[in-house]
């Protein structure tokens, strides 16, 4: 009895649901915790109503005269409305609706991922159209394709054990949710209308094995990852980037300190598959302060960044046509620092390894110097290492 009253009200919470399948507060029901971290994530915040930055690059682009909103494809994919019009050759410019508002990008959007379509211009998400049915990846459980929620009880109905879920099927066959490449959509390239890559992850070009997209940008972390099945851990859904839990990523930044004849070096190793950032605004920074017997001496700060553009001077991401300089860390590379600076017994040496989300000079371009937010220093790493 007490089985078919569960199932009973599980169906009911089913059938409840299904005029809002595809809403993102609908999951929070069953995953709180993941709710929790994807509201504060980028993945959300990514339209113009709430990253100032995108708004900020969108408000100076020649397609906004043009009314074609065409970044809605990575950045709204929720807005099915905008995405239409756009297809048709509509007028299609962003508005204030509840996609835009409150989720450029859905729990749904990525989850119904398929496969990627590979293209040189920007590669392209290919969405599954069976109804109901969402994409996901479980140790133990590749081969399992089409699971429904599932009651089990013991013990004369004395306990009970859930799996699945009342809302939608679930789907963990698709190894692009293992390996990272359902991420490869949007976080591949972009190339401009001058077959120029403004950005790339690059990851072919390194050797590292440390892990891939998933398992670095969303890490195992504490908590269940949802109220039916309860687990000590679940995969991190704030997606760490420099957007958000940045240091979450220090762990694949080592610093190392050595001295020598002339001063010493600063040895930063970038364990990560793909350059240190691969946005082009991001600027990496290394900063040195020496504590003395008496003083502090702040060293100049080591700036790593790549700059695009034309006529090898920076320019908008539309117009760049070449890389003007990259002096940003590569995946799976030591690059050593020197400074020739001669260091006394008892010195302290501090070593900060940090971001700017905007280069000072972007900042005043797109108008946000005056946003401290955007303009302050966020900490990776800091280490201090002391002369013997």
């Amino acid at each position: 009895m007490k089985r078919i009253f569960l199932i009973l009200i599980f169906a009911i919470l089913a059938v409840d649901a299904i005029a809002g399948f595809g809403e993102s507060k609908k999951c929070q029901k069953c995953h709180p915790i993941i709710y929790d971290e994807f509201y504060a994530s980028s993945h959300r915040k990514s339209s113009i109503y709430t990253d100032p930055i995108h708004k900020a690059v969108w408000d100076k682009h020649p397609l906004k005269k043009q009314e074609k909103y065409t970044c809605a494809v990575c950045h709204t994919p929720t807005d099915k409305e905008l995405l239409q019009k756009l297809k048709e050759g509509k007028p299609a410019l962003p508005q204030p609706n509840d996609a835009q508002l409150e989720e450029g990008i859905s729990c749904v959007s990525c989850h119904t991922i398929e496969s990627i379509e590979v293209h040189a211009k920007a590669n392209k998400n290919i969405m599954s159209t069976k109804p109901k049915t969402l994409f996901s990846a479980r140790e133990g459980h590749e081969n399992e394709k089409d699971v429904k929620l599932k009651v089990t009880s013991s013990f004369f109905g004395m306990f009970t054990q859930k799996s699945g879920s009342p809302y939608h099927t679930i789907d963990y066959t698709n190894k692009g949710f293992y390996n990272g490449d359902m991420c490869m959509g949007c976080h591949s390239h972009k190339e401009n209308a001058h077959k120029f890559e403004v950005c790339t992850t690059q990851v072919a070009e390194t050797n590292s094995t440390k892990g891939n997209c998933i398992s670095c940008h969303m890490p195992s972390v504490q908590g269940t990852m949802n109220t039916i099945h309860k687990t000590e851990k679940h995969i991190y859904h704030g997606f760490t980037g420099a957007s958000n839990s940045p240091k979450l990523l220090a762990s694949y930044v080592k610093i190392a300190f050595t001295q020598n004849a002339k001063g010493f070096e600063v040895d930063i190793k970038n364990e990560a598959t793909h350059p240190l950032f691969l946005h082009p605004l991001r600027v990496a920074q290394l900063q040195v302060t020496i504590e003395t017997k008496d003083k502090n001496i702040i060293l100049k700060p080591t700036t790593f960044k790549r700059v695009i553009g034309t006529n090898n001077k920076a320019s908008m991401p539309w117009l760049a046509d070449s890389i003007v300089s990259d002096t940003q860390i590569k995946g799976n590379e030591n690059r050593k620092v020197a400074f020739d600076y001669k260091l006394q017994k008892g010195d302290k040496v501090e070593v900060k390894m940090g971001f700017y989300l905007l280069s000072e000079s972007a900042s005043k371009k797109l108008g946000l110097d005056s946003n401290k937010e955007l303009s302050k220093f966020v900490l990776l790493k800091k280490e201090i290492f002391t002369v013997e």
